[in-house]
C-alpha cells in the first residue's frame, strides 16, 4: 500500500510508530464525515437561532409519543447532563419545551415539545430533508443507504457487551 492512501483496514505495523497514521484512524475518519455532513445542516440551524445540541433535543421529543426524564434524553441525544441542562433552560426560556414535574417525586422532571418547539420542527423540518437531499444527490441514494447500514452494524456489533 502506498503511503499517502487512507485505508483505514491497514497494520497498525503501517507506520513507524506501531500506530496507524492519524489519518486513518477510525474515530478520525468518522469525525471527518460528521463535520462534512453538518456543514450542509448548519446554516439553516444558525439561521433560526438554534445550535446542533438544540435541534437533536427537539428532534428527539418531538419523535417522542411520551414526555421524557432529562436521563433519557441525554442518551438519546449524546449530551451529557451538564449540557443537556444549561441547554434545557434555553429551550424553555426560548418556548421550545415544556417542562412537567412527576407526581411521585417531584424533584424530576419530565421534559416534552411544546407547540412553540414544534413549530419550529415544522419550519426547520422541510429544509433538513431538502439538506439530505442534497447529501443524497452527492453521495448517491445507494450509497447513503450502505453507509446508514454500516454505521448501524458498526454500533450494533460494539455495544453488543451492553
Amino acid at each position: 500500500m502506498k503511503k499517502n492512501q487512507t485505508s483505514l483496514n491497514a497494520s497498525p505495523a503501517d507506520t513507524e510508530e506501531g500506530l496507524r497514521a492519524f489519518s486513518r484512524s477510525l474515530p478520525m475518519a468518522l469525525l471527518r464525515a460528521r463535520e462534512a455532513v453538518m456543514a450542509k445542516f448548519r446554516p439553516t440551524l444558525r439561521d433560526h437561532g438554534l445550535t446542533e445540541q438544540q435541534w437533536r433535543v427537539l428532534r428527539a421529543l418531538n419523535a417522542s409519543k411520551v414526555p421524557l426524564r432529562a436521563g433519557e434524553l441525554s442518551e438519546q441525544t449524546f449530551i451529557s447532563m451538564p449540557s443537556l441542562s444549561r441547554l434545557l433552560k434555553t429551550l424553555e426560556a426560548r418556548d421550545a419545551i415544556q417542562r412537567h414535574a412527576l407526581h411521585e417525586d417531584l424533584r424530576a422532571a419530565q421534559l416534552s415539545i411544546s407547540r412553540g418547539g414544534k413549530a419550529l420542527v415544522a419550519i426547520i423540518g422541510p429544509l433538513s430533508e431538502a439538506s439530505y437531499a442534497e447529501i443524497a444527490a452527492l453521495i448517491g441514494d445507494q450509497e447513503l443507504s450502505e453507509l446508514e447500514r454500516l454505521l448501524t452494524h458498526v454500533v450494533t456489533r460494539l455495544n453488543c457487551g451492553r
